[in-house]
């Protein structure tokens, strides 16, 4: 049984993560809107294009070798031991940790970017697109060395966001992404019209560096503060976060496969497949960014200090908390995504050189997307729980597998799709949702085993009556598309996403959801002390 202090500490704990939860929400739900419109400018001047699809496939090696070096893999690894230094108050040795991974990782990435600028012609047409035509191939290479040194910048740019976010401060972290999506819309706006699909990639270039530039002034600002010129391979700090990334590393490596594989199958498709299931996969992540990542960002910190201080208790409320939280918001969005998909791309994409086709290829890959978005956004904070305790072999292990088999069921169900007369690039998409429920659902298993329960029935309940209330929204949303139809797609989707939230949530109140009454409790606070 838990002491009043250690109850306190824990709703203190909850308080912050929803504190900063909520900030990064804002702050990623405005990154969304700003991504949007440079998806609806970009496609709207070069639709579901042979180009664009060069474009794609060129910026899939540079986010692959950031994601590699210095995303995921390495912001997993360095958050929780620069946290636990700060929490510590070893500030000197959590600056020098700091200084030398940043020293590494540029290092590194530099290495990398320009031995595939170098080699950019084979690594296009022997491993990335095979399936492109010459012609496109070439194009690809040369767009393949415009983007590369973003992942340089890039790298500096993932390590100043955890440094930020363990000192508590999100927003400019949060926000960092929106400045990376100004830079391609001036791409597309101003450069494009003359240069082409070359302008589109120098746009992107200008947006890594927006993102980086951002961040800098409240680096800079931060206490203590101490950059130096060193590596510090000896330094025991560095390489327990070099040995945490490993197998981190290993899992990002086989989630880039896929998409890779991805990106191979779909250079054999017909025009415009490799665009849709990009367009239809950041689609899905839109509502999975706003609501699990936005959470999952906010709480590595705060687990990160729970294990820290030895309260495994209340890291444990604190995850089945914030697992209700997600899965109250996860479960109306896939309703809602799959019921609206086509009005929705409509409404965004069904522009300039973007034609109907090109929505019904985005709605097909979007569906089989967003089958998965729970489970996404379930991953994303079960992941962020395991490398709080300093495990990222568990979830690697767990990818390696799950991801092995996306693979296997990318291959299988394209080849499905296209025997029963369905678009493939489809296949792609549930290959996708399916491996990753497999993931989620190992994940929570261990988990659970992990920190001696996850208190499943409180979760359980909570998720009982998300799926009543978004069966509820359901039911209104076939109503309203039957009611609707050949209305302007506009008025469909903002009408239709109103009216089904409003039943959703209205339900959900009927059902005595908790979350929802603590959101409303915090708002009513916020707008009476006001």
């Amino acid at each position: 049984m838990q002491t009043t202090g250690e109850s306190s500490t824990q709703q203190q704990a909850n308080r912050q993560i929803a504190r900063a939860a909520g900030i990064v929400f804002l702050a990623m739900a405005f990154g969304q809107l700003v991504g949007q419109a440079a998806k609806i400018l970009t496609v709207a001047q070069f639709g579901t294009s042979n180009a664009l699809d060069a474009y794609n496939a060129a910026n899939r090696v540079s986010e692959t070798i950031y994601l590699l070096v210095a995303g995921g893999a390495l912001g997993s690894s360095f958050i929780p031991v620069f946290t636990g230094l700060i929490t510590d108050r070893k500030h000197k040795e959590a600056w020098k940790l700091a200084s030398s991974i940043i020293n590494l990782v540029t290092l590194v990435l530099v290495v990398l970017s320009v031995l595939v600028m170098v080699f950019a012609d084979g690594v296009v047409a022997q491993v990335l697109a095979p399936g492109f035509s010459p012609e496109q191939q070439a194009l690809t290479a040369r767009l393949l060395r415009i983007l590369m040194p973003a992942a340089v910048i890039f790298g500096a740019s993932g390590l100043f966001m955890g440094i930020l976010n363990s000192h508590q401060h999100f927003l400019l972290p949060a926000l960092a992404p929106s400045l990376y999506q100004v830079g391609i819309i001036l791409g597309v706006l101003l450069l494009a019209p003359s240069m082409g699909i070359m302008g589109l990639a120098w746009g992107t270039l200008l947006g890594a560096g927006l993102h980086l530039l951002v961040q800098l002034p409240q680096v800079l600002r931060l206490p203590q503060r101490k950059y130096e010129l060193i590596v510090g391979l000896r330094n025991a700090r560095v390489r327990e976060v070099i040995l945490l990334m490993l197998p981190r590393l290993l899992g990002v490596a086989v989630v880039q496969l896929n998409f890779w594989v991805n990106t191979i199958i779909a250079s054999g498709m017909v025009e415009g497949s490799l665009t849709a299931v990009t367009i239809g996969f950041a689609l899905m992540l839109m509502p999975q960014t706003v609501i699990a990542q936005a959470t999952a960002t906010a709480a590595l910190p705060t687990f990160s200090a729970q294990y820290a201080q030895g309260r495994l208790s209340e890291m444990r409320a604190s995850l089945a908390a914030t697992l209700r939280a997600v899965l109250l918001l996860a479960i109306p969005a896939t309703v809602g995504m799959i019921l609206l998909r086509r009005p929705v791309i409509a409404m965004f994409y069904q522009y300039g050189a973007a034609t109907a086709q090109s929505t019904e290829l985005i709605a097909w890959a979007l569906l089989w997307y967003t089958v998965g978005l729970v489970s996404h956004s379930v991953y994303e904070i079960l992941a962020r729980a395991f490398y709080a305790l300093h495990d990222t072999r568990t979830p690697v292990a767990v990818g390696v597998v799950a991801m092995t088999l996306n693979v296997i069921f990318s291959l299988g169900f394209a080849s499905l799709f296209e025997r029963w007369g369905w678009m493939p690039h489809g296949g792609l998409a549930l290959a996708n949702s399916l491996a990753t429920t497999i993931e989620m659902v190992a994940l929570t298993w261990f988990m659970a085993r992990r920190l001696q329960g996850l208190e499943l029935p409180f979760i359980l309940r909570g998720t009982m009556k998300s799926l009543l209330a978004a069966a509820g929204m359901g039911a209104v949303l076939l109503a309203w598309l039957r009611l609707s139809q050949g209305w302007h797609p506009i008025l469909i989707t903002l009408a239709g996403a109103g009216a089904g939230l409003t039943v959703y949530f209205a339900l959900a109140w009927l059902l005595r959801i908790e979350e929802l009454k603590g959101l409303l409790g915090s708002i009513k606070t916020r707008l009476l002390r006001r």
